[in-house]
């Protein structure tokens, strides 16, 4: 049976009104306590054992050192996910961007959990100089990349809304769409492993949590038709699919105030529970699911290597 893996982004209520230019972000409000236990005992009755990229400033506080403390028992690989969860890090300085790794490494690891070896860019921000710099503090593998080509209509979605007209290039340009789909090494200056967000084959549309989730406030239907479609693409295209998920897969709209306008907040929290269960379900169905550490490990020994130009391109 072929590899996939599943992956979750730990970002805070706090992250997204910042992202979204809501100044409540700056009481730093969390989502954590709720969103945890739910997302561990679903990867449970999945049997599961996935990877969980968090936020370093989130690790600094009592419930973010919980979370993942309680992660780190159950099992699970512990990602770095930036420190400041700012989706433009296109346009820090090395320094900064050295900080923000550090610091994060020092967090995670200081709530009693492995130093990662995974690195994923909010708002898949990644750059050749961040790449440098995973390589030589010792990472194996970055998982910044979604080979889409809508970024800029998810841009006007979400900048639509933003209390400050949003940000010019969140989420990246229509050329990311040309960015493998599969699994690569980077090949100039880093030898680093680049596991992308899996898109669907041929369409390159997202197939990860918030897009079903999407879906599912118009037709759960159509949201199982559309992942269902996705899998045996997958199949038929020899793509071992990594999925993302997010701690709003879980969450209803009153346990996440102030993020109506993210997608599919429509949808209750407990239906978001039982259809992500289905999700990991049909999953597992088809696919040998692991973390994303782990999908890496069993790949890297036969990757084909793409210049680091790519980014250039994809950007």
């Amino acid at each position: 049976m072929s590899t996939a893996s599943v992956s979750l982004d730990l970002d805070n209520l706090w992250a997204y009104l910042k992202t979204h230019g809501n100044p409540e972000w700056e009481r730093r409000p969390s989502f954590l306590p709720t969103a945890v236990p739910r997302l561990l005992e679903a990867f449970g009755a999945n049997g599961l054992t996935t990877t969980v990229f968090v936020v370093g400033a989130d690790v600094e506080r009592d419930d973010g050192a919980k979370a993942v403390a309680d992660i780190t028992a159950a099992g699970h690989e512990i990602a770095n996910h930036s420190y400041g969860h700012e989706p433009w890090l296109h346009r820090y300085s090395r320094s900064r961007l050295e900080a923000e790794l550090a610091r994060t490494e020092h967090a995670i690891i200081t709530a009693g959990a492995p130093r990662p070896t995974g690195f994923r860019g909010p708002g898949f921000s990644v750059t050749h100089t961040l790449l440098e710099l995973l390589a030589e503090r010792g990472y194996r593998y970055d998982a910044s990349t979604l080979p889409t080509w809508i970024g800029p209509l998810a841009r006007a979605y979400h900048n639509r809304t933003a209390p400050t007209g949003g940000d010019r290039d969140l989420f990246g340009g229509f050329s990311r769409v040309r960015a493998p789909n599969a699994a690569y090494r980077w090949r100039v200056g880093t030898g680093l492993v680049e596991l992308p967000v899996t898109t669907m084959p041929l369409l390159r549309v997202p197939i990860h949590g918030s897009y079903l989730l999407q879906l599912h406030q118009v037709s759960p239907r159509l949201a199982r038709g559309y992942f269902t479609a996705a899998l045996r693409l997958c199949r038929a295209r020899g793509v071992q699919p990594s999925l993302l998920l997010h701690p709003t897969d879980v969450l209803g709209a009153a346990e996440a105030p102030g993020m109506e306008f993210f997608p599919g907040m429509a949808v209750p929290g407990a239906r978001k529970v039982e259809f992500l269960g289905w999700v990991l379900g049909a999953l597992r169905a088809h696919f040998d699911v692991v973390g994303t550490g782990e999908h890496v490990r069993r790949l890297e020994a036969s990757l084909p290597e793409q210049d680091t130009g790519l980014l250039a391109r994809c950007g």
